[in-house]
């Protein structure tokens, strides 16, 4: 089995699976997280609630 690296055992330890959070605090967690040694990027989906 593969062994995981400290930069994803610092990652897992900041965050929980399946929790929701608001977007202030998601991007100042992606902050916070080690970064990787390529350029980076953040997919965000927004439910605006209209209807068509």
């Amino acid at each position: 089995m593969a062994k995981i690296s400290k930069r994803m055992q610092a990652i897992r330890a900041k965050l929980t699976p399946g929790k929701f959070h608001p977007i202030e605090e998601a991007f100042e967690l992606l902050k916070e997280l080690p970064g990787a040694k390529f350029r980076e990027s953040v997919d965000v989906a927004v439910n605006l609630g209209v209807d068509p």
